[in-house]
């Protein structure tokens, strides 16, 4: 998506559906864990939490949802890390430990900056394990645009709570969008980016999400052109609670998918 096109959903009213932005404790990361900086050009500074396992280990760069901060995965990291994975979890500007204001085309444009930076801090670190991205929900836009845009930065991408269409989601969220001039062929879909994405896609998505429908994450999958894909229906989850219903089988999907796409 051109900064442009982004730019038509940079709304106060789409803004304040899209975003729910909140700050982290000033508090150290913690133990096995880092932190990491990314400066803008604007002079933002974009904050990130690393939790590492070891360094031949895959890499996941994670865009969370809306109403998250990175430093909400402080007890979630490790669990990543037992299962083989390290977490690499960047915060919107606005988030966290990150400063600025959040849009829609700052979103995307920042999502080539974290990439670039971490793709260097794994190279000085000698961190060879392949590097996947994740986008969950609302992260699904910056992960998506990162494959469209740059298949070849990484080794797959998982998409958990993902949407597909940008009309309806913002239709389900209250939003009319069509009255307001926006309509699929003015801002490009995260369908039609995921189809220009032939690299390994795991798609999860709750069947009962209230949020955004399990049809978003079934288009996601359809649309994706991938020989290696699979979409996997957590069922009686809903948006918020799909890690805690689908328990240590959350992580054995994406770690045992990522070990088959790799392996493959």
């Amino acid at each position: 998506m051109q900064d442009s096109e982004a730019a038509i959903l940079d709304r106060p009213e789409i803004l304040q559906i899209l975003f729910h932005p909140r700050k982290a404790p000033d508090t150290p990361p913690p133990a096995g864990a880092m932190d990491l900086d990314v400066g803008a050009e604007d002079g933002v500074n974009l904050g990130c939490r690393f939790y590492l396992a070891s360094k031949d280990q895959p890499h996941l760069l994670f865009f969370h949802g809306n109403g998250e901060i990175a430093a909400d995965y402080d007890p979630v990291g490790p669990v990543y890390n037992d299962h083989g994975l390290s977490l690499l979890a960047a915060d919107y500007r606005g988030y966290g430990k990150s400063t600025g204001s959040p849009t829609v085309s700052a979103m995307l444009s920042d999502a080539h900056l974290v990439l670039d930076a971490v793709a260097r801090w794994m190279k000085e670190n000698g961190r060879t394990g392949p590097l996947w991205i994740m986008g969950r929900s609302l992260g699904s836009a910056p992960a998506l645009e990162l494959a469209a845009s740059r298949p070849g930065a990484m080794a797959g991408i998982v998409i958990e709570s993902g949407f597909a269409h940008t009309v309806s989601l913002l239709q389900h969220l209250g939003m009319d969008a069509r009255a307001l001039g926006i309509g699929e062929s003015v801002v490009f879909s995260n369908a039609e980016k995921i189809a220009k994405y032939k690299g390994p896609a795991l798609i999860v998505h709750a069947r009962f999400d209230h949020i955004i429908p399990l049809s978003h994450g079934q288009d996601l999958y359809e649309k994706c052109p991938s020989e290696t894909k699979a979409l996997e229906i957590v069922e009686n989850a809903n948006h918020n609670d799909i890690m805690i219903r689908a328990g240590l089988d959350y992580f054995r999907v994406i770690r045992d998918f990522i070990r088959k796409a790799d392996n493959g």
